[in-house]
């Protein structure tokens, strides 16, 4: 394989389930950063007038793209990200095809300008509308657990409402950036609209707030996230922060525990557990626990873990990086160290000697002392807990500083519950999906960020929101303007019982005192 030179360095790209190079992708010259945003923000000037239908017409070129070359693209994520290719495709790559439908059809409507009627009869004569204009250049940040379809979503977001956007995908999967370079050149964009920034985290990070990036997307570990927020103080630039969870999934006694054990395996391992909003936590009732319990461990003994490149020979891939595998073994050590008990484990497949590789792992017998029932584990590892009380269940869900999403399965009583976890959405048996739902906002409270992408809300965080505000009736003058007199006073107190009284006979009195100053301040001409 020939790699790419560059007098900048190369970002180099190996297959986490083989070690074997797949290549690499020059890094950017940070000398020309300065000139790069300067050229977005010219394209910006150019896209920002441009009608929603208009950039609609671009990003449907990019969906055809994507579903043309679904398999290629899939491929691409696998080898380099260390998941199945099945896996790839139904979880970045499907996506991505559906943002760019939802955002394109739904943009137009969500930041449309809105009229607000007059909220007081003191303003009557004011008339208001609110719209959402274009950021201008925002900075993308991503992670590499799901290297194409969190950034790709924000991408299109932000194009949808109007900015240039600049990207810096992870250093473990530089292949999948060149892949979403390839999608947006499809677009057909204005030059410099889109950059695909390769090279040092940091140096990009911090040349965005240099720079005055207009808004500053990451998604990312709470530890980063804090950094950046200290960074971006000194210029005031706003930031969206996804920093992760710690999701619990609450089983309830009438829950249908085929349904609940399969949707566990989904939310637990998908991407050998590397998922923000994966199922890291399992709060059975102690009526269907034993039962809960050996349908799990049949299932996750079941499971394949093994090099996923090809369909259907594996269900689990690999971890993506040494570190992150290394973190996953070390809370699982301390878990059994600490009394928890290893009831199954998923079987290899085909040569994993030489991949970052861990099995599924369902264990039990588990308390808060443990790491991994406090910490993000970011790994294919299920802790199962009982409990007898619903309200102490939602209790220990809650009992956490990360809260992205949960789950709840059941019937009775099923949303009831739902509404007291404390997390950015949350399923009702289901989990780990709504990422890949366009119409749902994306984020959580505590230490799971700050700030929403996807859905409406998504869109707006792309948008800087501003209010024009004019008279119906031009005047000369407002009644609180100078100058200042007895009458002007008395009009004004008058004004303040008029706006705040349900009397009818009081509200006609107050009208009639502040109605001739309000028109005569509207006609008359002030002479000092």
């Amino acid at each position: 394989m020939n790699m790419p030179t560059s007098p900048f360095g190369v970002t180099q790209s190996f297959n986490p389930a083989t070690g074997e190079s797949l290549g690499g992708i020059p890094n950017t010259n940070m000398d020309a950063f300065p000139q790069l945003v300067t050229e977005a923000r010219e394209a910006q000037k150019i896209w920002g007038n441009m009608s929603f239908a208009t950039r609609r017409k671009h990003i449907e070129k990019m969906r055809r793209y994507i579903v043309d070359n679904g398999d290629k693209i899939a491929g691409v994520i696998s080898a380099e990200n260390g998941k199945t290719r099945q896996d790839a495709l139904v979880t970045e790559v499907i996506p991505c095809s559906l943002a760019c439908a939802w955002y394109g059809k739904n943009a137009a409507r969500i930041l449309k300008p809105e009229s607000r009627s007059a909220g007081s009869i003191i303003f009557m004569q004011k008339h208001s509308r609110v719209v959402h204009l274009p950021l201008g250049v925002v900075g993308i940040i991503s992670p590499w657990n799901y290297p194409l379809s969190i950034p790709f979503g924000e991408v299109i977001m932000g194009l949808m409402a109007g900015n240039a956007v600049m990207l810096k995908v992870a250093a473990a999967t530089p292949l999948v950036g060149q892949v979403i370079d390839d999608i947006v050149s499809a677009g057909d964009l204005p030059k410099g609209l889109f950059t695909h920034v390769v090279g040092s985290g940091g140096a990009v990070s911090t040349a965005m707030f240099d720079n005055r990036f207009d808004k500053v997307f990451f998604t990312g570990s709470v530890p980063t996230g804090k950094q950046l927020m200290a960074q971006a103080a000194p210029t005031l630039t706003p930031l969206s922060l996804e920093l992760g969870g710690k999701d619990a999934m609450v089983v309830l006694e009438d829950a249908d525990l085929e349904r609940a054990t399969n949707g566990a395996m989904w939310g637990g391992f998908q991407n050998a557990g590397q998922s923000c909003a994966a199922v890291e936590r399992i709060y059975v009732h102690a009526k269907v626990y034993d039962e809960f319990m050996a349908l799990m461990k049949a299932k996750t003994k079941a499971l394949r873990h093994g090099v996923g490149t090809e369909p259907g020979k594996t269900d689990i891939g690999c971890m993506t990086t040494e570190k992150q595998l290394q973190t996953v073994q070390h809370q699982l050590q301390d878990a059994v160290e600490k009394g928890a008990v290893i009831e199954a484990q998923s079987h290899a497949v085909g040569d994993t000697e030489n991949g970052l590789f861990h099995p599924a792992t369902l264990i039990s017998n588990v308390d808060t002392s443990m790491e991994v029932m406090v910490e993000e584990t970011f790994g294919p590892i299920l802790p199962v807990e009982k409990f007898d009380n619903i309200d102490d269940a939602i209790a220990r869900a809650n009992d956490c500083s990360m809260a992205l999403t949960a789950s709840v399965w059941g019937n009775k009583g099923a949303h009831e519950v739902a509404e007291k976890l404390v997390a950015g959405v949350v399923a009702v048996n289901d989990h780990l999906m709504t990422h890949g739902m366009s119409e749902m906002p994306w984020g959580g409270p505590k230490e799971s960020g700050l700030g929403r992408t996807h859905g409406p809300e998504g869109l707006l965080e792309m948008t800087r929101t501003q209010g024009i505000t004019w008279d119906r009736f031009k005047g000369k003058r407002n009644l609180w303007w100078y100058p200042q007199d007895e009458n002007s006073y008395a009009a004004l107190q008058a004004a303040l019982v008029m706006g705040n009284t349900r009397n009818p006979i009081t509200f006609i009195a107050s009208a009639f005192k502040v109605m001739p100053a309000m028109i005569k301040g509207m006609l008359s001409t002030w002479k000092p």
